[in-house]
């Protein structure tokens, strides 16, 4: 049995081959995946060179444990080395978002991921799955978009 699984991808060290990279790996190993557009944002959190953003959603045979762990790998793939410091330049950030309507709040998984709060994760989501549902807040990704504080702000779309 498969499950959907809703991705929030992020680079800003050579952003676009890296999220070519992302999404061609995503890709070889699910089929296919829906890409969002992909947002220019400023670096979160530290002083550094702005981010790419989008969003992507995969059937997977995985479960989100396995799943971390591939994303975790193809990270790695990319350059990824991490650290103890959260906010930082990176190669390449994929996070599990959302897993079907699993609720989790483990030390090692959280879902849905608390980042949702920020406009870089969630407008790429929002324009992909607009229906999708938070299990959380029981409101759809176009409502929680349409809520946020930063809605209606002009982001910057770039072409991959």
């Amino acid at each position: 049995m498969s499950s959907k699984a809703y991705l929030s991808l992020g680079s800003n060290v050579d952003p676009e081959r890296h999220l070519r990279s992302a999404l061609a790996a995503l890709r070889a190993r699910f089929g296919d995946v829906a890409v969002s557009p992909v947002y220019r944002v400023p670096a979160v959190g530290f002083e550094g060179p702005d981010f790419l953003n989008a969003a992507a959603v995969i059937e997977t045979d995985l479960d989100p444990f396995a799943l971390v762990e591939w994303l975790r790998d193809l990270e790695r793939d990319n350059g990824r080395i991490r650290g103890h410091v959260k906010f930082s330049d990176r190669t390449l950030d994929v996070d599990l978002v959302y897993f079907d309507d699993v609720v989790l709040d483990l030390p090692q998984l959280q879902l849905p991921r608390p980042e949702l709060r920020h406009a870089f994760v969630l407008k790429p989501l929002a324009d992909i799955a607009p229906a999708f549902v938070d299990p959380v807040r029981n409101v759809s990704l176009a409502d929680l978009w349409r809520a946020h504080p930063e809605f209606g702000d002009t982001l910057e779309t770039v072409a991959l």
